[in-house]
């Protein structure tokens, strides 16, 4: 990062000298340009003004001219008198006998035609420009001035040696700066990384203030997912163990022949039961995988709601009617779009947990119906969750009650597991309980 600062310092000032040098070479270049227009113009008029062409052209001594012309000459100022036809009658710088006829010249047409001429001839062998004014006098004859003066090329040619002068100091300076202003830049932010877990700490930079609260949020999303596979690891272990130490002791019991005969039957039953219990354990952490690493399905189709739920409601009627709780499913017909199976698996763990943590003669009664958005409603009358606990609910192997809920079977991966699927279908789960007053869950898709 350091050196693509410096580097880019560097640019920038190489950048500036050109784009400043080509500015007041070519300021300068125009205001000398006009500057000698101007004097070509002065210098015509005071001419034409003394009369001086017409007064020695009638006595004849246009030779003796070139004597009051002596400043004009050291100046380079050259200085040509045209007749009508366009015949070089003086010339300050040739002899007016090797000069062609000047009607052709681009000033002297305009100055016939509008009474005054500009143009400016370049010579690409001397590098220079000539510039040309020319004045029509009052007895219709041609006065012309020129001057020779630099292009814009040679000009910018002989700056060169100091603009590479100054290049060098420039780069010179941005060197030292680059390094201090890079030092103190990246300073903020090096004091940002190191203060990362202090959420008060804010950055001198305002500009890092929105960037240094999503690190700082993605950071500890990070760590709270570290401790999550933490946990996660630690109560897989745990609940493993559970019904494996079953599975074990019962076992060992039956080798050492330390079972009665009329045990043998309970035992086995103890030990299918552990390993039934094992096996449903075991599938819903593959299935919380499963869904851990899903996206957004791309086989998703239109599916009523209605259909589903209650399919779901005859499968586990039998469950129900062991608890003596009543289930029922109504509603209108609402169609989402979703994956069968897992709209399934949805409605499935929502309905068992109604059934299995109910009262003996409760009921669970599911509903479908539209509030902005389809909504699946399962509602029960059981012992309830403590408001104190409800946002943890959610949470993988988080139990309420951990004696009853092994007594029922359950693995505590269930609203895991639904949390994941109502996730996937970018939809939003509630639960509102109170203790002894039941339970009642919505998911709005």
């Amino acid at each position: 990062m350091k050196q693509k600062i410096s580097i880019r310092l560097f640019l920038i000032a190489l950048l500036a000298i050109f784009l400043t040098a080509s500015g007041i070479i070519y300021g300068s270049y125009s205001t000398l340009e006009s500057q000698v227009q101007k004097d070509l113009q002065i210098h015509a008029k005071l001419i034409d003004e003394s009369g001086v062409f017409q007064r020695y052209y009638q006595e004849g001594n246009l030779d003796s001219i070139p004597d009051l012309f002596a400043d004009a000459i050291k100046e380079n100022l050259r200085i040509t008198w045209i007749d009508q036809d366009g015949t070089v009658l003086y010339d300050n710088d040739v002899d007016v006998n090797s000069l062609s006829n000047h009607l052709d010249r681009p000033e002297i047409k305009q100055a016939i035609e509008t009474g005054t001429g500009q143009c400016v001839r370049q010579s690409d062998s001397l590098k220079m420009n000539t510039y040309y004014y020319a004045l029509r006098l009052s007895d219709g004859t041609i006065l012309r001035v020129s001057i020779m003066s630099k292009t814009i090329v040679s000009i910018f040619l002989s700056m060169v040696p100091y603009i590479v002068i100054v290049l060098i100091v420039i780069l010179l300076i941005c060197f030292v700066l680059s390094h201090l202003l890079t030092k103190l830049l990246l300073e903020p932010i090096n004091t940002m990384a190191e203060s990362l877990d202090d959420s008060i700490a804010m950055p001198c930079y305002k500009e890092l203030i929105p960037f240094a609260n999503k690190i700082r949020s993605q950071h500890e999303n990070i760590l709270k997912a570290a401790k999550s596979r933490q946990d996660f690891t630690a109560n897989v272990s745990h609940e493993l163990k559970t019904p494996l130490t079953a599975i074990s002791g019962y076992a060992e019991l039956i080798e050492n022949h330390m079972v009665q005969k009329d045990q043998e039957v309970y035992f086995a039953k103890q030990i299918r039961d552990n390993a039934n219990r094992l096996l449903v354990l075991i599938n819903d952490i593959i299935r919380l995988s499963e869904l851990d690493h899903s996206e957004v399905h791309s086989d998703f189709v239109s599916i009523h709601l209605l259909d589903v739920a209650k399919e779901v409601c005859d499968n586990l009627q039998v469950n129900a009617q062991k608890k003596n709780v009543s289930l029922t499913c109504t509603g209108s017909d609402e169609v989402i779009l979703s994956n069968r199976e897992l709209l399934n698996e949805l409605v499935t763990n929502l309905v068992q947990n109604a059934i299995q943590y109910n009262n003996e003669g409760g009921k669970v009664e599911v509903s479908i119906y539209n509030d902005n958005g389809v909504v699946l409603s399962v509602k029960d009358n059981g012992i309830g969750i403590p408001k104190d606990v409800q946002d943890r609910v959610f949470e993988r192997f988080y139990r309420v009650d951990k004696s009853r809920s092994r007594q029922t079977g359950g693995t505590g991966l269930g609203l895991a597991i639904v949390k994941h699927i109502v996730e996937i279908h970018d939809a939003k789960i509630e639960l509102v309980s109170d203790v002894g007053k039941g339970c009642h869950i919505f998911v709005r898709f």
